[in-house]
């Protein structure tokens, strides 16, 4: 079990409402201070939203949900020190004792067993480009279709390849909404050129599909995209080209696995002169407000037959 802060606990005993955060994009997603800036930012977003934040890291080795402020300085300055953690990660950085920073996947899975049904990050994880050939598939999706927790965010990475990224989420029976438009997102960009699968306007309507999810039962996440505002958004033809010089590099350099996500996304920034970490962040931010949103409406919401 996690061990869980006592105001998660308290707020969770008491029916309220609660949002998961990841840690990866504090110790990998950003550099320093910036990452602790966004982090606390965050936080506040969803308290200001009416939820209780719970940052979720393992803490030398033992996983919690909700940090401290002191805990969340240290992994900031840990930054790329901290083991990025997945969910087949976890018992190994448990048993060695190690600070780690969890990744989508390793958020859901102690968000779940902590009873914290919303989660707020950047972006998802997918089938990357040239999945046919390396098999390179995030864990993410994997989790998405077995663990009863929403996850809020601006699409899937502009990385990704993100018709393949869909399909696998269907194949797996996790809902895909998008907030607020037709298009499904791509992270820096409000418009991946795919059309989302389905569309919702508002929070009331996410949290009672989060409600009909549980009383039917459904043992899978839920994904809702909520696009990048778009005077955040970083040029799509921009992100484009210094994602493919990006890709062509991580391959010639050999970098592989966990690390290619963080490589291409450092190389993105630079290359954009700094907007798409300005657009990283601003994302990171509407999405805490609209998961707040999310979670307290699912929490007021009820069944509506039977």
């Amino acid at each position: 079990a996690a061990r869980v802060s006592a105001e998660v606990s308290q707020a969770l005993a008491n029916g309220r409402a609660v949002v998961a955060l990841e840690s990866t994009i504090i110790s990998h997603g950003m550099p320093f201070p910036e990452n602790l800036e966004t982090a606390r930012a965050v936080e506040r977003l969803v308290r200001e939203g009416g939820a209780v934040p719970a940052t979720v890291a393992l803490i030398d080795g033992v996983p919690t949900v909700g940090l401290t402020d002191e805990q969340l300085v240290h992994l900031a300055k840990l930054g790329r020190d901290a083991a990025k953690t997945s969910t087949r990660d976890l018992p190994l950085v448990c048993a060695q004792g190690r600070t780690g920073a969890t990744t989508v996947s390793a958020t859901m899975a102690l968000a779940a067993r902590a009873g914290v049904r919303v989660f707020v990050t950047g972006g998802i994880g997918g089938v990357h480009r040239g999945a046919e050939q390396s098999f390179d598939i995030s864990c993410d999706l994997t989790e998405l279709g077995r663990t009863p927790v929403a996850v809020i965010c601006a699409g899937a990475k502009s990385i990704l390849d993100v018709p393949k990224t869909l399909e696998v989420l269907e194949t797996n029976g996790v809902p895909v909404v998008t907030f607020g438009a037709d298009q499904f997102p791509a992270f820096f960009t409000r418009d991946s050129g795919v059309r989302s699968p389905a569309r919702v306007d508002d929070a009331r309507q996410c949290g009672e599909m989060l409600r009909a999810m549980d009383a039917l039962g459904m043992q899978s996440g839920a994904l809702f995209a909520v696009p990048v505002p778009q005077e955040h958004e970083a040029g799509a033809e921009k992100v484009e080209r210094a994602t493919q010089q990006a890709l062509a590099e991580a391959e010639r350099l050999g970098v592989r696995g966990a690390e290619t996500t963080p490589f291409v996304l450092k190389h993105v920034a630079e290359e954009t002169g700094g907007d798409s970490l300005k657009a990283n962040v601003a994302l990171v931010k509407n999405n805490a407000a609209v998961g707040a949103a999310i979670a307290v409406e699912y929490r007021l919401s009820k069944v509506w037959w039977g």
